[in-house]
This record gives C-alpha cells, structure tokens and sequence, in this order.
C-alpha cells in the first residue's frame, strides 16, 4: 500500500503529489484527496467545482487564470498523458514569471497543487486524455485571462518533439505575453 506522499518544487506552494494507492491483482484503489491529510502538508484546499477537459494528442491548453476568483487547484491524469505547465504569477514572489513542468498521466497517478496566483496549462501526450481540475472557487468567464504558450518571455520548454505541432483554441493563440499584461 503506498501512502500520500507530497513533493516540494522550486517555487514555494507548487507541490506533486502521489496519492494513496492500495494495489491487488484486480487493480487498484487510490485516493486522490483526503481534506486532513493535504492541511497536515500545508494545502488548505476547499473544492468549489470539479472541471474535467477531454483532449486529443497534441491539444495545448493555456496558460489560462482567473483575475477575480483565483483558483487553487488540483489537477490529475484520469486516462492518457500530458506535460502540465505551473507559471507563478503572484504579485510580489521572488518567483514571478517562472514556470515549472510536469509529466502527469494515469499510469503514474501524481497529482499537482496549483496555488492561487498561477497561470497553468498543458500538453495532451496522448490521444484521449482525460484531465481532472479541483478548484478552489468557481469559473468566472469574466475574470478569464492567460499568458499565450509561447511567450519568449517564459521559454517554457514544452515537449513538441512527442506531437508536432500544438493545436490550439483560437483564444489560447492570442493570449497576450506577459509583459503586455496588468496586474
């Protein structure tokens, strides 16, 4: 039986996880969240809403935040791969503007705490990829902003060599760079 277990990165908050799992020879039973266990690690997360994406190979998805609303979260891989990008937005960080990626995937189970003041996207690896989001507050459309993928700014290295070309959402493609942004 392998328990939580919580992984500090780089950049104060940003935490991978490895859930509990308890393995057999039918398969498994794992628990992603148990509200005790993730305060004792210091994340006080307080799920709002659960969002779910469904991506085909290739799909590139953000480098989305809300203005209003910020959203802690917890993502995870239910089925398929990506490479999950974390950028630290957070007025005042002696880490703004740095990034940190990820390889998620279903057959490794991590999660990833995202801390409020974050933009945050990814990369589908795999073809019918099934992401799940745990947020903290609620999606507010109107407070939606981002940070466009490719911004030289942040160099995020972001593993097109697996799937060529990303596709991208018409809104994902003309996000502004950081430096265009108001905080």
């Amino acid at each position: 039986m392998d328990k939580f277990s919580f992984q500090t990165t780089k950049i104060s908050g940003l935490t991978l996880i490895t859930p509990f799992c308890a393995p057999d020879d039918r398969g498994y039973l794992s628990k992603p969240f148990e509200k005790s266990i993730f305060e004792t690690n210091g994340i006080a997360l307080s799920p709002w809403e659960e969002l779910r994406s469904f991506s085909h190979k290739g799909v590139l998805r953000g480098l989305h935040f809300q203005k209003r609303h910020s959203q802690d979260k917890l993502v995870q891989v239910l089925h398929g791969a990506v490479y999950d990008v974390a950028v630290d937005l957070r007025e005042g960080s002696e880490t703004f503007g740095q990034w940190e990626g990820f390889y998620l995937s279903a057959e490794n189970r991590n999660l990833l705490y995202i801390p409020k003041g974050f933009a945050h996207g990814f990369l589908a690896l795999e073809e019918d990829t099934l992401f799940s989001y745990l947020c903290g507050d609620r999606y507010d459309p109107e407070s939606d902003g981002g940070v466009r993928w490719n911004d030289p700014q942040l160099a995020v290295k972001w593993p097109l060599e697996r799937i060529g070309q990303p596709i991208l959402s018409e809104k994902d493609a003309c996000l502004p760079l950081l430096s265009e942004l108001n905080f």
